[in-house]
């Protein structure tokens, strides 16, 4: 199956074949606040409003539901191991996983985040799976083409994919105004993570690019004490970027920028379910 919204301008292509990470944790914990929200200019059938409702974004139909084609660019970048971070209230996407369509290309399980006290936490709820090799975290609620998953398995930990504002923008379904929301990767010549601001204080690269991060990471062991370490957040949470900031600052941890000019679907509110629908009406799932 050909990778959904390659890098086009990128010309090498990593290959699926060889060592690397082969472990995925996707973080399915969150209430899904804005999904909740009511958004009259958003035309949903019967069974996206009802979902919709749930908070759970990632089991909103998009034909299938949108964890399904997350699994599928998970298994074609070649891993093999899924944990799928949830709350005890989740029992539909566990049921259906394991009794109504169950994977044949990835091993997957859960793991229960039992108070939704942010991401760095939902992290840690994953610790037992990790087993203390290196896995990727992804978001539930963010389609990320296959090559960009794959060029972050084979890299060396910690690392994280820097995704080019400009093709959020004009490839994906992001839209300028919203943007900003997700942080802006500082980076040297290197490649190595310096800080993640906001976009209006972010520097351009010579290319003249912004490069975003969109929750797309690949960690080591280490993470788990940072993530039991961080502060809470003025938002009342404890918060997975900020772990990465202070792993940085703090500990010395040296993240490489795997930049990318390539699309995400962001499936973060009601008026997103139309345009992540078009985009993947053609997709097959293989997972």
């Amino acid at each position: 199956m050909q990778p959904l919204f390659a890098d086009e301008h990128d010309d090498s292509r990593v290959t699926t074949s060889g060592t690397g990470a082969q472990r995925v944790v996707i973080l399915a914990r969150g209430l899904g606040t804005r999904m909740r929200r009511e958004d009259a200019s958003a035309e949903l059938d019967e069974s996206e409003a009802a979902a919709a409702d749930s908070g759970v974004k990632g089991m909103i139909p998009i034909g299938r539901p949108f964890l399904d084609f997350v699994l599928t660019a998970i298994a074609d970048a070649g891993f093999d191991k899924v944990c799928i971070v949830i709350g005890r209230e989740h029992d539909k996407v566990r049921d259906y996983y394991t009794s109504e369509v169950p994977p044949t290309r990835l091993s997957l399980e859960f793991a229960v985040q039992e108070k939704p006290l942010g991401t760095a936490n939902a992290v840690l709820a994953a610790e037992t799976f990790a087993g203390g090799e290196p896995f990727v975290v992804l978001n539930s609620d963010n389609y990320y083409p296959a090559d960009s998953l794959a060029r972050l398995r084979m890299t060396p930990p910690p690392g994280l994919v820097g995704f080019a504002r400009s093709a959020l923008i004009e490839s994906g379904n992001v839209a300028p105004d919203r943007v900003e929301r997700f942080g802006a990767l500082e980076f040297d010549d290197d490649g190595i993570l310096e800080s993640i601001t906001p976009r209006k204080h972010a520097s351009e690269r010579p290319s003249g690019e912004v490069y975003a991060s969109m929750n797309c990471w690949l960690f080591d062991s280490r993470i788990f004490d940072v993530c039991r370490a961080v502060p809470v957040s003025p938002r009342g949470e404890f918060e997975l970027t900020r772990a990465v900031q202070l792993a940085v600052d703090s500990e010395g941890m040296k993240f490489t920028v795997v930049p990318m000019h390539a699309a995400v679907l962001d499936l973060s509110t009601r008026g997103d379910i139309a345009s992540v629908k078009e985009r993947l009406s053609d997709s097959s799932v293989a997972y």
